[in-house]
């Protein structure tokens, strides 16, 4: 009689550490930080990095026009655009032409 209640226990500890090691064996193939998460991962961090590698392109690029832009010695070239592009200023002994 003593060995049937011994084995009932024993099965219910096989039972909970085979749950617990298929619960973990889950988690490590399609947990937060498995296995498949991995490929995503990787997927994400080159996206991330071409992100980075266009905002310091454009980043650089603004920098030149800020720096073309100083006060103590703009370039006439980039000014003129601007000023004509924004305040729509022409000199009388120029000529439009409106491509399309």
């Amino acid at each position: 009689m003593r060995s049937e209640p011994r084995l009932k226990s024993e099965k219910i500890t096989q039972l909970g550490a085979l749950s617990l090691l298929l619960v973990m064996s889950g988690l490590a193939v399609a947990g937060p930080s498995g296995l498949l998460a991995w490929g995503e991962n990787l997927h994400m961090l080159d996206q991330r990095n071409s992100e980075l590698k266009q905002a310091m392109v454009e980043r650089d690029a603004l920098k030149n026009r800020v720096e073309r832009l100083d006060p103590n010695g703009a370039d006439p070239d980039l000014a003129g655009e601007l000023v004509r592009r924004d305040l729509n200023v022409v000199h009388e002994d120029e000529m439009v032409l409106i491509l399309k």
